[in-house]
């Protein structure tokens, strides 16, 4: 669970553009703004997760444990869910990933998440980001051209930022994954879903 700090979202700005080979053009459409959220914003709980594409414990979560909290709770009208993006070491992979996920459009920005998540041990691994990243932004409708000028979009970068501090002001987090039930930290750290289930039933109460 890394410690999070400003310099560090300023260092993944250069970061981004430098590893992942900048070049300019114009980025592809993809929402720029706000949290991203799945299920029932009626639902009479909330869950927020906040977490990072290149925490290996955010991937773990999401890969053994988010499927049956989807299934049991979100899918079901039980749980709101929001998913809030910060970054953490290696920062410029993360913010790469959130771009990409941003571009390929709403429909599809968790779809995008969940495959980076599941790659990114062998992406780590290899160390083939941009490789990795391009393969699952053409799976997700992306040309090369309309993936590179996403990772490339500093405007997008800001907007990424821009929400990274925003969220920090107002909740103070200081490593990942974290969770809120109703507003409130639960736990940092990965949950299980037996940790989630009393959690969400101490909500209900």
């Amino acid at each position: 669970m890394p410690n999070l700090s400003r310099r560090l979202l300023m260092a993944a700005a250069a970061a981004t553009l430098v590893a992942l080979g900048a070049c300019s053009g114009a980025s592809s459409a993809g929402s720029a703004e706000g949290d991203m959220t799945l299920g029932d914003p009626n639902a009479p709980v909330k869950i927020t997760e906040y977490a990072s594409l290149s925490c290996v414990h955010c991937a773990t979560f999401n890969n053994e444990v988010f499927p049956e909290l989807k299934s049991k709770y979100i899918d079901t009208g039980k749980v709101h869910y929001t998913f809030k993006e910060f970054l953490t070491p290696p920062a410029e992979v993360a913010a790469a990933g959130f771009l990409l996920a941003r571009c390929a459009g709403e429909d599809k920005y968790f779809n995008v998440i969940d495959s980076i998540f599941h790659s990114q041990q062998q992406m780590f691994a290899t160390g083939d980001v941009r490789g990795t990243l391009l393969r699952i932004g053409q799976s997700a409708g992306l040309s090369e051209e309309e993936f590179q000028a996403c990772i490339s979009d500093e405007e997008g970068l800001r907007a990424l930022n821009a929400r990274i501090d925003k969220t920090q002001r107002e909740a103070r987090i200081t490593a990942t994954p974290t969770f809120a039930v109703n507003g409130k930290v639960v736990k940092e750290g990965e949950m299980s879903i037996e940790e989630l289930d009393a959690a969400i039933a101490a909500a209900q109460k």
